[in-house]
């Protein structure tokens, strides 16, 4: 098994540091355990979920709760947007805030507000502007469950998550926002300063026939009149391993995969590509341009080169299936907001 590497040369808070070696020794210990967290069942749930006693409930107008968060001595609120039936909010709440240690930093810096993202209650925002529950899901583009969202001491919302992450990732992104980070560097940036030398491992990516053979020239591939997918990952990764030998193995996946130009890429290369605009760069470079964190990120752009969606955290069959015949189908011409589209399919099927 190869393990995250973990340096203080870094200058990492220390809570951080201190949660990276405590994660490499979970890793090192409990291989199954570390599976549990990326692979699970991923159906609706039967029974809708119960959130933790110590969410909080708005106030109706987030300025209000913002304020009140921070009478308290918190940095701010923690909004999270989710489904009742949703697995990965049931992840997220098990496998994250069902961590001591996460949990009590949570409770200890944010006020935690639950928001339905079907919800038809009204909401004033920190901007002031009123929503419904929906309205501010889709503000914040919450095409994922569960998306979490950072509001800071003048009620700003300063970082966004979307999707379950593992608890390492997720504890890393609370360091990130709570001791100002987000303010000088990308989230990308700091996760590789705590896994320093990581991508650099000996260490293939998974090799796929589905996958185009280089040169990466992205308008070229436009001019087909097909969706490109661009898969981002790096050696030595136990998620992107988990991607392929799941979902990348079922018939049906592949599949949808068939009425696509798929290629991949190393996310820490210097390997050519030529950018959807015709601008040349690197894996690399465009990956960093991205924002993209998370292997595997997969992102899929339509035939003028604009990104559709992206997929960059964990996601097993249903989801990943679900995202790629929505694509296929071309929805998103008609139909911008994935959810509402996945819950018209499901209304048909039924």
């Amino acid at each position: 098994m190869n393990l995250p590497a973990c340096s203080n040369r870094f200058f990492l808070p220390r809570s951080l540091l201190a949660w990276c070696l405590l994660w490499m020794v979970s890793l090192a210990h409990s291989t199954p355990d570390g599976q549990a967290v990326l692979r699970f069942d991923d159906t609706m749930l039967k029974e809708p979920l119960v959130h933790p006693a110590w969410f909080k409930i708005s106030l109706g107008d987030l300025r209000d709760d913002v304020k009140q968060a921070v009478a308290s001595g918190k940095h701010g609120l923690m909004l999270y947007f989710g489904q009742a039936r949703c697995a990965y909010c049931e992840q997220f709440i098990e496998q994250d805030l069902g961590r001591p240690d996460i949990a009590n930093y949570v409770q200890k810096h944010y006020d935690t507000i639950a928001i339905d993202i079907w919800g038809i209650d009204e909401i004033v925002d920190a901007d002031g502007k009123t929503y419904t529950e929906r309205g501010l899901a889709l503000k914040y583009k919450a095409n994922f469950t569960p998306t979490v969202v950072f509001y800071d001491k003048r009620g700003n919302a300063v970082f966004r998550l979307r999707g379950f992450y593992p608890p390492y990732q997720f504890r890393a992104a609370l360091d990130y926002v709570t001791e100002g980070f987000y303010r000088k560097e990308t989230f990308r940036d700091y996760l590789a300063r705590a896994e320093p030398g990581l991508f650099f491992l000996q260490g293939g990516l998974s090799e796929r026939d589905f996958f185009l053979p280089p040169p990466y020239n992205i308008p070229a591939l436009l001019q087909n009149n097909r969706p490109v997918a661009v898969f981002f990952e790096q050696g030595n990764c136990h998620a992107c391993d988990l991607l392929h030998s799941g979902p990348l193995n079922q018939d049906s996946i592949l599949d949808q995969l068939d009425g696509m130009q798929v290629i991949q890429l190393d996310m820490w290369s210097n390997t050519p590509v030529i950018r959807p605009d015709g601008k040349r760069t690197t894996a690399r470079e465009w990956a960093d341009e991205l924002g993209i964190f998370h292997a595997p990120s997969i992102l899929f752009f339509d035939e003028s080169g604009a990104e559709i969606m992206r997929i960059d955290s964990i996601v097993q069959y249903y989801r990943l299936w679900g995202v790629l015949d929505y694509i296929n189908q071309r929805a998103y011409r008609s139909q911008p907001d994935y959810q509402a589209w996945r819950l018209s399919q499901r209304k048909i099927s039924q």
